[in-house]
């Protein structure tokens, strides 16, 4: 399974993952590569908890337009 994350660098210089198709579902390391490899056993984590509790794996994510 694909699923897109973001990695951002927060005010005390973490780098925070998401999955924005798993709400909840967030990590963090010192570096961009820590903070990848700690959302993928994240995902793992966040995927294994939703299907136990028969929830859908994932929820809908769209990409749209904004005009300024």
């Amino acid at each position: 399974m694909k699923l897109l994350i973001t990695i951002f660098q927060d005010e005390d210089g973490a780098f925070i993952a998401e999955c924005p198709s798993i709400p909840g579902c967030v990590s963090q390391g010192k570096t961009e590569d820590e903070a990848e490899k700690n959302v993928r056993e994240a995902i793992k984590a966040c995927l294994e908890v939703r299907a136990e509790l028969g929830m859908p794996l994932t929820v809908t994510t769209r990409e749209v337009e904004v005009v300024a």
